[in-house]
């Protein structure tokens, strides 16, 4: 027990005044007894016994008295077993991704968690409000309560690590309070590292009540015919006993098809044929789920023709003017020797075919190439002198030394772009191409085919923007009969494609992936990307006849766009939410294992009340002050 004014403890000294007042009471006298009042003895000593016991009654009463009067103005305490934690600053972070959307039993979970903050935080205390997409530094209820009700769901997925990180980075002298309320979809135990040991950390994980949920997850083009496109929708089905869901196509907010999807597993596949021309729309479901990833959009642009040259022999290079026809592609071979230097920046693709030596100038203006988009396909040559040096600009590729057995290419990499749209289904049996002489290729990217010694016979070293295709091996004809083999077609043709020349268009928000768009624009113009709802300026970078641009964090809504020049629409271009929050069963509960898991945010600041609050006593004190004053009037009344 401690007490808030221990001074006025001094005051018990005043307990010695009704000491000496009752000693002086109790005097003794000598008495003398006369013979007339001999008969009254008995009875005189029998009333001076009683007044006696009244007299020492009278003094402990009053000694409690006093003592527990002087006691309750000290203001006896019992010190919280968290007084130390008095001082902590709080943070609250508050997760608004989508998968907030989900249902519990008061409504939305984001919702419902905005109302318990404004209903029961304190309006005198102060923390930091954090959530995906804002923060709140040194505030208090009042303050952010507007900012809480308007309050909408984050296109960036909820990253514990990231805010702890924030958190952290505020540096101060006290210790911290902070309050996590989250849905811990896809959430990792191991994102809890970063909490510092002597922090309270409390997480508030509310239920969801519906964890079905239907996803669109992708659009992809299957493959292109002459007069029409067919494309892949992607979708998938998290909980249990999903039904059959309709699946629409727009185009410029015009029904385009529609269908039933059985959803009969996890993920499934549904196909849609559409003319080749223009494409601005998007694929949409209804599910009782999320929202949020009912609707993909996506953008079509009818290719035109893609530019590619080859620098190599003439005769060598015949092969590829069989799969680079005048009707899709600008296809030109140039002799090292004639090659002109302007026309590279114009190029989707550039083939380096089996040269001798790489001149400097050249590697430097395909390294430019590379950077601003444009594809590579190196094939060496049985006498490399500089291959590596050339390589080098690219990334940690390199061609060791030259083997002349033979070897069969046995293995595709269906999973890789190049290939995930050519085949149907996985084949093991088809013609193997073989090579009489080749090289180690010593990478750390997987290989696109291999050998059977599973070694690679061609891989690609990728960036945001582009890809450097590498053969280990000469496929001239004297050393291979690769030119022969069915995957020729279909390896060349892809390779020479730029995905956003001839692909489908549907960015992620919040992904740092540039994108390049063909475009000449004066020095004082500007790209803006904007639609009927919202617009905004990305960064750009200005390449001659191309501009690079970069989204950062916008658009902040999922849509489709267009990209202008002033008035004048260059190209449409869409974006998409992340979808990595569309399983609801992925609640990961175990991450608050280690730390307080409270219901809700009342429950907190209760905690945090009763921990840290010292228990005053001194009521408890005046009562039993005024507990021995009646005690006294009782005895002063009843006891004779």
């Amino acid at each position: 027990m401690q007490f808030k004014h221990p001074e006025f403890l001094y005051f018990l000294f005043l307990l010695v005044i009704p000491i000496l007042v009752h000693l002086f009471q109790l005097r003794r006298f000598k008495k003398e007894y006369f013979t007339n009042v001999q008969f009254l003895k008995e009875l005189a000593i029998q009333t001076r016994k009683s007044a006696t016991i009244k007299k020492w009654l009278l003094l402990f009463t009053r000694l409690l008295l006093l003592t527990f009067l002087i006691l309750a103005f000290a203001q006896p305490f019992f010190t919280a077993k968290e007084s130390k934690k008095a001082t902590n600053e709080m943070y609250i972070v508050l997760d608004n991704s989508y998968s907030m959307q989900a249902k519990g039993k008061q409504g939305e979970l984001l919702k419902r968690a905005v109302q318990d903050l404004l209903e029961h935080t304190p309006e005198n205390q102060n923390f930091s409000l954090i959530t995906n997409s804002e923060n709140y530094w040194n505030t208090d209820i009042k303050s952010v309560q507007r900012d809480l009700q308007n309050l909408d769901y984050s296109a960036a997925p909820f990253e514990l690590e990231s805010v702890i990180a924030k958190i952290n980075a505020r540096k101060s002298a006290f210790n911290k309070d902070i309050i996590v309320v989250t849905d811990a979809i896809g959430a990792k135990n191991n994102q809890t590292k970063g909490f510092k040991k002597e922090d309270n950390i409390y997480f508030i994980i509310p239920d969801v009540e519906q964890k079905n949920n239907v996803a669109i997850d992708s659009v992809y083009l299957m493959q292109t015919l002459d007069n029409f496109y067919e494309i892949g929708v992607s979708i998938s089905a998290y909980g249990t006993n999903q039904k059959e869901t309709p699946v629409a196509l727009y185009n410029n907010k015009k029904l385009v098809a529609k269908t039933l999807l059985a959803l009969d597993k996890t993920k499934n596949t549904i196909n849609f044929t559409i003319p080749k021309e223009d494409f601005n729309g998007y694929a949409a479901i209804e599910d009782k789920g999320l929202s949020y990833d009912n609707t993909y959009y996506f953008s079509i642009s009818k290719p035109s023709k893609t530019n590619v040259i080859s620098i190599g022999d003439a005769e060598k290079s015949n092969f590829l003017s069989r799969i680079y026809t005048s009707d899709e592609f600008n296809y030109v071979n140039f002799p090292l020797n004639s090659l002109d230097y302007n026309q590279i920046e114009k190029q989707d693709a550039i083939i380096l075919n089996e040269l001798t030596t790489i001149p400097q100038a050249l590697q430097t203006t395909l390294k430019t190439f590379v950077s601003k988009g444009g594809n590579v396909v190196f094939i060496p040559s049985s006498e490399n002198s500089n291959a590596n040096s050339f390589l080098a600009n690219f990334g940690a590729i390199q061609l060791q030394s030259a083997t002349t057995n033979e070897k069969k290419v046995t293995k595709i990499n269906f999973n890789h772009p190049l290939f995930s749209t050519v085949f149907e289904k996985k084949i093991d049996n088809f013609q193997y191409p073989t090579v009489k002489s080749s090289y180690t290729v010593n990478s750390k990217t997987p290989s696109i085919l291999s050998y059977e010694d599973q070694t690679a016979f061609l891989t690609s070293v990728k960036s945001d923007l582009s890809s450097v295709y590498v053969f280990a091996a000469p496929i001239s004809k004297n050393n291979s009969n690769f030119q022969n083999s069915p995957l020729i077609v279909p390896t060349f043709y892809n390779m020479a494609q730029n995905a956003q020349r001839t692909g489908i268009t549907a960015l992620t928000i919040g992904e740092s992936q540039p994108f390049i768009v063909d475009a000449t624009i004066g020095k004082d113009e500007i790209l803006e990307i904007k639609n009927d709802a919202d617009k905004f300026i990305p960064s750009q970078q200005f390449m001659a006849t191309k501009v690079k641009m970069t989204f950062n964090e916008n658009p902040k809504m999922a849509g489709n766009y267009g990209i202008y020049n002033g008035t004048n629409l260059i190209e449409n271009i869409s974006f998409n939410y992340n979808r990595t929050e569309g399983d609801l069963t992925q609640n990961n509960s175990s991450i608050a294992d280690d730390y307080n898991l409270i219901t809700d945010v009342e429950s907190v600041f209760n905690t945090i009340q009763t921990d840290r609050t010292d228990t005053q006593i001194w009521k408890w004190f005046v009562a039993l002050a005024l507990l021995f004053l009646v005690i006294e009037l009782l005895i002063q009344k009843f006891v004779k």
